[in-house]
Parts: structure tokens; sequence; C-alpha cells
């Protein structure tokens, strides 16, 4: 943390006007003020946060609300930690009143009250991002910092009124907002907040109901608005915090995770759930690319994914026959129209696996109703559950089934999947079958599976069931003992004691959630919110995935139809309808922020020629850098300067496969470089990427990932 003793401006000589005490001596007092309760704030987190971890653990609900109350604690220390003064974005000044009030990454006051943060999630927050000369919002003036190392090196005057002046604002037209954007890139992409401007904020601060697309071509914002937004709507909307469901962040790739990993913590929320679709499932990490391009188009439609259902069905048909129970006491007859009528208890939401014990169950039921002996109804039951000709009737009607077969027996029995898929020609059932490896997943398959892993349950479900119920009874037992071992002391039997022997309050003293149970998947929701970033790139069948596990249907939907690699010829309402999604709302950023013009004018050409109404940014900046060719033999001379030059800043090869990546200069393939920015970017032989649409959308990708420099290098 900066020392209240030093000036939080470490302004460069170029800037020596804006170091005038009349500009920056009321920021001096206040950064003061927020360095001594930072100060305090921490001593009071760390305090609490070691009382919170050496207070008694409990049982049940008491252990899940210290769990939360020290994940609260330890979040809001590591970012007051983290951040020291630069946790304050900057100020605005309303025009009905002189004070200053000062942005920041998250609410600071000090011991007397006295607001000195505003959380830049709070309403009052907003003019902050979203004045604008034609729409001030009230606001005299607008300043923003530029922080490096925990001082500020820049700041940005903006003055909506005349009376603006009068506080005192240096202008100037190149300041903290231009200069970030051609700011040397590192392994991490950076927060902007200081930097938001009013198009994105709009979107950023958009309500959650129903699906808010977002659209825009490279360097636009989509993704630090998708995750700046992440964090907004976790802070802002009670319907969707953590015991809702919390919001789930899907990017594109694991290489993109990386990147945008350290800006939702710096923005103050940790909770946001981030995955790839790979990652919802275990067979994703070794799934491998669909080899045929015919087989992935068949496997992607939403149809491939609903025939999971009757896939499943097939499994939950009842006997035909009926059948007679021999008991100790009896034979009962169980008909087939018994058997039908336990077949239909479970509900239809209930996973097959589940619900096999219900159907269980309803047969013990319907047969205890039938029995009109003297044995009790326990114990008859008790002898039912152990009858091997029941339970292995059931067994082959309603088999506890692994979504790896139901799955791999569709890519192997083509009369099975003819019956599941009936709208299949007989040449694509036999395209989709590999019956020497059916269950050699590929990225295709991905989404039949967890389709059925869904539906299916956990095979092992039932058997912890039976441990917990087992469990229960043996607590429930344990404390009898106890209850009666404190009754039998008590010398009358009398008195408050004996309210013991009520069943409700011996009930209620097993704590039940201290029992052993399963290990929930984090991953399966239902979430309140899902994030999807490269939205653009989704098969009907991988929107499935998403869709099962957001029932509100309220999404955030992040992408550019023009780097689409296998096309996107739809409207975005004409897709997301299709899949299944209703009330959506398509928003656009149309300015190119990030690429520089003349980046822009090499790559818009390149996609043009494929796609030619495609939705190009228009950029705000030139690096006054030109666009380079030369030879593929010269790429480690090209490195070599441009290391020596830039002691900052991060490089990417893309198309180069035999290049070996080092701590600054990345290589990548043009897919995998998708969502990522770097200061310099090398294209070799960017005509290899391919032809028709894919070739173009990689070679569009490839180059705007550049913020300053492009340069393209063929062999031969």
């Amino acid at each position: 943390m900066t020392p209240t003793t030093t000036s939080a401006f470490a302004l460069p000589e170029q800037l020596t006007a804006k170091a005038d005490r009349k500009l920056i001596s009321a920021d001096e007092r206040h950064f003061a003020a927020v360095a001594a309760s930072l100060d305090q704030a921490i001593a009071e987190l760390s305090d609490q946060l070691d009382a919170a971890r050496k207070a008694p653990g409990g049982v049940g609900r008491d252990a899940m609300d210290r769990d939360i109350e020290v994940h609260r604690l330890s979040s809001r220390l590591r970012a007051l930690r983290r951040f020291g003064l630069d946790l304050c974005l900057g100020h605005i000044v309303h025009d009905d009143s002189p004070e200053p009030v000062y942005i920041g990454r998250l609410g600071l006051t000090d011991d007397s009250g006295r607001r000195l943060l505003l959380d830049w999630r709070s309403p009052a927050a907003e003019p902050f991002f979203a004045a604008t000369h034609a729409n001030p919002m009230g606001l005299a003036s607008r300043r923003r910092y530029r922080w490096t190392r925990g001082r500020i090196t820049d700041y940005w005057d903006e003055v909506f009124t005349t009376e603006g002046l009068e506080g005192h604002a240096a202008l100037d037209d190149q300041s903290a907002f231009i200069a970030s954007l051609g700011g040397n890139r590192s392994s991490r992409m950076r927060d902007v907040l200081g930097t938001i401007q009013a198009d994105q904020d709009a979107v950023i601060r958009a309500g959650s109901r129903g699906a808010l697309v977002v659209d825009g071509g490279p360097g636009t914002g989509k993704t630090v608005v998708a995750l700046h937004r992440s964090a907004y709507l976790l802070y802002s909307d009670p319907r969707l915090g953590h015991r809702r469901g919390g919001v789930l962040f899907v990017g594109p790739h694991e290489p993109y995770l990386a990147y945008v990993a350290d800006v939702l913590p710096s923005l103050g929320e940790e909770g946001v759930r981030t995955c790839t679709l790979r990652d919802l499932l275990p067979e994703g990490a070794a799934a491998s690319p669909e080899p045929d391009p015919h087989v992935a188009r068949l496997k992607s439609s939403a149809d491939m994914v609903k025939a999971i259902e009757k896939a499943v069905r097939f499994y939950e048909e009842p006997p035909t026959e009926g059948m007679e129970v021999s008991t100790d006491w009896g034979d009962v007859w169980l008909s087939a129209e018994d058997w039908a009528e336990a077949f239909a208890a479970p509900s239809a939401a209930t996973p097959h696996n589940e619900a096999r014990d219900l159907v269980l169950e309803e047969v013990l039921n319907i047969l205890t109703d039938k029995y009109d002996g003297d044995v009790s109804p326990d114990v008859f039951r008790r002898s039912l559950r152990h009858d091997t000709e029941l339970l292995d009737t059931l067994n082959r009607a309603w088999p506890l089934l692994e979504a790896a077969d139901v799955v791999g027996d569709l890519w192997s029995v083509p009369a099975y999947l003819r019956m599941c898929a009936p709208w299949l020609t007989s040449d694509e059932v036999r395209a989709l079958q590999r019956k020497h490896a059916p269950q050699a997943w590929t990225v295709s398959d991905l989404p039949l599976l967890d389709a059925a892993r869904l539906r299916l349950g956990d095979p092992e479900a039932s058997l912890r069931r039976r441990r917990q119920e087992a469990g229960v009874a043996a607590e429930r037992a344990r404390m009898a003992d106890v209850i009666g071992n404190i009754i039998e002391a008590d010398a009358d039997g009398e008195g408050a004691v004996t309210m013991l022997l009520g069943k409700d309050l011996q009930d209620s003293l097993v704590d039940e959630s201290a029992l052993p149970s399963g290990n929930a998947d984090p991953l399966a929701g239902p979430f309140a919110h899902i994030v999807v970033d490269e939205a653009q790139e989704l098969t009907d069948a991988e929107w499935q995935m998403l869709l099962l596990r957001c029932p509100s249907r309220s999404f955030t939907i992040v992408g550019d139809r023009a780097q689409a690699r296998h096309g996107f010829t739809e409207s975005w309402e004409e897709r997301l309808e299709r899949i299944g999604l209703d009330r959506i709302t398509v928003t656009s950023l149309s300015i190119n922020y990030r690429t520089p013009e003349e980046v822009m004018a090499e790559a818009e050409p390149a996609i043009r020629a494929a796609l030619p109404d495609a939705n190009v940014p228009t950029s705000v900046r030139s690096s006054g850098i030109p666009v380079t060719h030369g030879s593929a033999d010269d790429l480690e001379e090209i490195l070599a300067k441009w290391i020596a030059e830039n002691a900052e800043g991060v490089a990417c090869v893309i198309g180069d496969p035999g290049f070996e990546p080092t701590s600054r200069v990345r290589s990548l393939t043009p897919e995998l470089s998708k969502g990522l920015e770097f200061d310099l970017v090398v294209l070799v032989d960017p005509e290899a990427f391919g032809t028709g649409i894919e070739g173009a959308v990689d070679r569009y990708v490839a180059m705007t990932r550049a913020t300053r420099q492009l340069v393209v290098l063929t062999s031969g």
C-alpha cells in the first residue's frame, strides 16, 4: 500500500502541468484519508477473520454460515491488500455540488461513516462510466486516473458544463483512456474499469431477465463487458446470488480462461464459476476433434441431444406379464397393471437412476397393501427387499445406467440409433457407427454425454441414499439412548426433560447434514445466470448443455457472427429462438478500442472477401506502425529485434506450430488465439489457414489480436 507520507501522484516530466497543486491537492488529501481507512479496515478485517476461523465449527447450518463468513472476510481482505490506493478509479463532480464523489472497485467508509469510495457497481456510480456530452447525467466534470504500480502516472479530466472549469480541470486529448488502449499487454488481461465507455457500461448494467446478446467485432470490448457484467450482476441482482445458483462464465478454451483469470477477483468478485464447455463433464479433457465434418454436423443438432430421452425411456418400460411374489407368509400376485402403476410413480423430472428407488418403493407399497396376513408391514417390506426374483425383474426392466454406455450403444447398435433418432437416413446411421471404439469420445459427443448424464443421474445415488438413511437411523438410535439416560437420571421423571421423549424433538436433534453424502458437481447447476463468450461458435447441441443448467433462461451472450469459423448466416434472434431461448435482446458494440486502424485496414479485406456484410468495427486510434510483410526465414530476427526494443509487452506467433514459445512470445493456432490480445502478432503463412469461411475467419481473428503491430510472413 502507498504510505500516507508519499504522494499518490508520480506524473512524468511531460505532464508537469498536471502536477500543479491546484489540480491535485484535493485528491492528495482524499487519498491520505483513504490510506488511513484502508490501514484500519485491513487491521479490523484481519482480526475478524482470525476470530471467525478460531470459532467453533458447529454442525449443519451453523457450519455453513461460518464458512460463508470466512469466505466473505477473506475475499474482502484480499481485495484491500491487493490494491491499496489504486482501489480508486476516479471521481465525479455533480453540477449541484462542489464535493467530488470518488469511485472505487469496492466501497469504503472511514470510522465516522463518511463515504470515501463508492462501489463502481452502485447506481450512484453509473454517471462515472455512462455520462457523455450529449447526456452528462448531472455531472459538471469527471476525472479518471491511470495507475502504474500503485501511483498515478496520468489522469484525464472531462468537463460537461461551463461551471466545470471552475474545478481546476486539466484538459488534454491524449490521457488515461487513449494511453491505456495502446499500453503494453501482459500474460493476463487487466480489468479496464477506469476506461469503460458509455456504450459498454450500458451493456454491463442491463437487466438480467431473458437473453442479452452483445454483438461486436474485434476490439470492441465484448470480453471486458462480459466479465464486468458478471461482477455487476452478482452485486446488483439479489435473484442471482450464490444461494440462488450464482453465475457461470463460459469461455472458448483454456488459454482464454488463463488470460482472464485475474479480472473478476480484481473487480471484487470471486464467486463466479468459470469453465469451458469441455469442463462440464469428465470426458471433455480427453475428447478429440471429430475427424469427419459430416458426422460432426449430424451430432451437432439439438434433435440428436433430444434423442437421449428416447434412449433412456427404452429402459423404463414396465414388464408386460405379472408374477407371483413368494414370501414366508404366503404368495402375493403382482400384475402387469401393478408394474405399470409403479413405473408411473416417479415424476418426469426425476433422474432415471434415482427414480428406480421410487419405483421399487411403489412396488413394495402395492404388495404390502395386497397382503392381509398377521406380520407387521415393516417386517413384510424388509422381506420383499431381499426377494431376488422381484429385484431381478425390476433390474431388467429399469436397470441402473451409465451415460457412457447409453451413448456408446447409439454408435454401436444401429437398430437402437434408428429407434431413438428415426429422422436419420440409413446412410447417416451407418456414418455414425463406430463399433470398434464406441466410447472413443470426440468433442461432438460431449453434448450427448452431458444430456445422458443429467437425464440418468448418478448410479451411485441409490447406494449413498441408503447409507444416508442408515446413518440417520443410527444417529436417532444414539440420541434415543442419550435421551433415555437423561430421563433415567431425572429422579421423578417429571419436568421439562420429559419433553425429550417427543419424536419431533428427537428428530430435530439429528443433524442429517453432518452425515455422509455425495459430493455435488459444482458445474452441474442449476445456475441463475450464464455468461457465454465467443458464443458464435456453439452448435445447437452445445447450447443444450447450457440450457439444461439454466432453467431461468437468463443469459449474457457475447460474440461476433463474422468470427464464426463454420459460418453464421442467421440473425442472433433466429439462432437463439431455434435452440430454445426467448425474450432475446440484441445490442451492438461498433467501436474498436483495441486494434489500431493500420491493422484493421489489412484485416477488413481478409474477412470481407468471404463475408461481404461482416460487421467490421471502426478503430478509434492509430499506432503509427504500418503492417509489414516479409519472409518466414526472418521470424527469429524480427522477434529478437522487437524484444530488444520493448522491455515490456507480449508477442504471439500464429501459424507456425514448430515455433517454441518463450516467457514473452506465445505460439498459438488461430483458433486458440481467439479472445486474446498481444502487442505484436506475427502471422506465418496465413493463406495456409484454409479456404472458404473457416480460412477467412482464422486470418481475420489472427490479425486482429494485435494491439500495436502486425507482421505477416510467408514461406518460400
